[in-house]
């Protein structure tokens, strides 16, 4: 099968890549390797089909459909802070990119059009953890909503030219060639400053983290288990404090006598448009028979390995 994946040289896009190529499927990445890195998929690179291009130029998305049945697209300005202050680019890279491919797309032999969302498109939900059909969704940061947007455009073309679509609402994916995030800031922080650690926000913000790899498992098990178009979230079963993941990584790289320096905030968070809580939840994944092997401790403290490089594989 012809597989098309936007943002394929990113982080979760070359994990998928991975699954995808090892499954013997025929793909096609599309980067503009803006946040992308060909290194990430360079044990592909003989064996796969890379169009260097980017979705908001339409120019670029011409025959890039030829044959394709499945498009996963996962190219987005993945940057939740910086939506504050650059917010018409993640408008233009989130939402203009993806009606660009959802334009495109009519017409073509796609299928089924896998989208990565975020479980930022809740805002700051009254129940938690979150299921699925929680209303009303109001997001607190552009990244959040240009996603909700990008949901309904989904869902419209999905239902008025007859494609299957599935919706992945992520909770924070670690793991493996990451390049952003709280761990990844925290680690980069104390090779700095072994003493010292400033943590954004009070310590108190509890999340759900989940590794790369119980990632993929969901997109694709998703991908194969859904008609129609369907919302999913996808997460660990537990959430962890963000003074505890810090704990962890100063413990995974041998620190001790680690002063943290909190920046306090509106609330507590991080940032604005930081959600404090945020846990999803999953039974309806678990419903189509997936669930994740890893908790929240466990993602984050394999995660910090790999970061370091004392992971064992």
């Amino acid at each position: 099968m012809k597989i098309l994946v936007t943002g394929g040289a990113g982080f979760i896009g070359s994990h998928l890549v991975d699954r995808l190529v090892a499954d013997d499927h025929d793909v096609v990445v599309m980067d503009n390797l803006s946040g992308g890195n060909l290194d990430m998929i360079k044990n592909h690179l003989g064996a796969i089909e890379i169009v260097q291009g980017d979705i908001t130029v339409e120019a670029d998305l011409v025959n890039v459909m030829d044959d394709v049945e499945v498009l996963f697209h996962l190219a987005a300005d993945p940057d939740v802070r910086a939506g504050f202050k650059r917010s018409a680019f993640q408008i233009e890279q989130n939402l203009v990119g993806t009606y660009n491919l959802l334009d495109a797309i009519v017409d073509t032999d796609v299928k089924m059009f896998a989208f990565t969302s975020t479980s930022t498109v809740y805002g700051n939900a009254t129940i938690i953890p979150t299921p699925e059909e929680y209303g009303p969704l109001l997001p607190i940061s552009v990244y959040g909503a240009t996603k909700l947007a990008c949901e309904g455009l989904i869902s419209a073309f999905s239902d008025n030219y007859g494609f299957d679509s599935v919706l992945y609402r992520f909770a924070n994916v670690v793991g493996p060639r990451s390049t952003h995030g709280v761990i990844f800031d925290f680690v980069n922080k104390l090779r700095t400053n072994p003493s010292e650690l400033e943590i954004l926000g009070d310590g108190t913000q509890r999340k759900s983290y989940f590794s790369v790899s119980d990632c993929i498992e969901a997109m694709v098990h998703g991908w194969k288990n859904t008609s129609g178009c369907e919302p999913y979230n996808i997460g660990s079963v537990d959430v962890i404090d963000v003074t505890t993941l810090a704990n962890i990584v100063v413990e995974e790289m041998g620190l001790e006598d680690v002063k943290y320096r909190y920046t306090g905030g509106v609330g507590g968070a991080g940032w604005k448009g930081d959600v404090k809580y945020m846990q999803l939840a999953i039974d309806k994944m678990a419903g189509i028979g997936w669930k994740p092997l890893h908790d929240s401790s466990e993602a984050v403290r394999l995660a910090v390995r790999h970061i370091i490089g004392t992971a064992s594989i």
